[in-house]
């Protein structure tokens, strides 16, 4: 990182799918700028492990680990009530983790897997978290996005793509929902000191559709992609830039590409569409008897 990016020192960041890929290296990245990194995992024992190389490779002993199935929504709010057990505020939220599903499987809550981790995941997070931030403020909210977005579509009728399952599709549509969700929780949080942005992190070589080829086929595919994916250390920079670059602080409702902001598909900037994701989405988590302003 450059030198004219302030420390992170005194600054608590929360990190999801930080055990390897584009999260471990933003990790690594923030625990090296002095912040109190907590990363969220789901495998305990190979999350140790990342822990203990983070600290080793930082110096910085303020490494913490929290076990977590983003998949399901009690795991979810255990996570968030971990967290707050430990610490009294949160200074940037980055919801770094996905997954990439070839065919359609379904969630312990009944959701397909995609949307409900891509999106639903940061949606139920983040609006739990939202209180912490806004008693932290300054605090940013980091969310990564994709360009897949691009050829994405929301399908009210279909979120959980029962009717016709394609992964490209899956993928696309939950990273679209993700960034529209940026937008209308930028403009909710409107001089609240919390700021919301999104990223493309560019293609990088991480293992996230891998676990679903064929173990015969995966060293090819680990050998294609690493030979035309960026490394996770590039893909992370725009991560650590939105979350303690000085640049942004107080920009908002923004989607960045290698640092710059960009704009996104038309179809993302529907503010009525945007609304009425965000009123389904209040539903499918079950935060609806809370109102609006959580």
């Amino acid at each position: 990182m450059s030198s004219s990016q302030k420390s992170m020192q005194g600054k608590i960041c929360l990190i999801t799918g930080a055990t390897s890929g584009i999260g471990k290296a933003t990790a690594l990245g923030l625990a090296r700028m002095g912040a109190t990194v907590v990363m969220v995992g789901r495998d305990r024992a190979r999350s140790e492990a990342v822990q203990s190389e983070i600290k080793a490779r930082s110096g910085n002993s303020a490494v913490d680990l929290l076990i977590a199935d983003l998949s399901s929504q009690a795991s979810i709010r255990q996570l968030v009530r971990d967290f707050q057990q430990r610490y009294p505020q949160l200074h940037v939220l980055i919801n770094n983790a996905g997954v990439y599903m070839l065919t359609r499987k379904e969630t312990v809550d009944g959701l397909e897997m995609t949307f409900a981790v891509n999106y639903l995941a940061p949606f139920l997070l983040t609006n739990l978290l939202l209180d912490t931030l806004k008693a932290s403020a300054p605090a940013r909210i980091v969310n990564v996005s994709s360009d897949a977005q691009n050829a994405g579509y929301i399908r009210m009728d279909d979120l959980q793509s029962r009717q016709r399952y394609r992964s490209m599709r899956a993928y696309g549509q939950s990273k679209l929902a993700l960034t529209m969700f940026g937008y209308e929780l930028a403009r909710r949080l409107a001089g609240t000191g919390v700021t919301v942005n999104s990223l493309h992190p560019g293609f990088v070589a991480t293992n996230i559709a891998q676990n679903n080829v064929p173990p015969p086929l995966r060293p090819v595919v680990k050998f294609f992609i690493s030979l035309l994916g960026m490394s996770a250390q590039e893909g992370a920079e725009t991560s650590l830039y939105l979350a303690s670059s000085p640049d942004v602080e107080g920009v908002t409702g923004k989607y960045y590409i290698k640092c710059v902001p960009r704009p996104t598909v038309p179809i993302s900037y529907d503010e009525a569409l945007q609304a009425q994701l965000w009123e389904e989405s209040m539903k499918l988590v079950h935060l609806e008897e809370q109102g609006p302003d959580l």
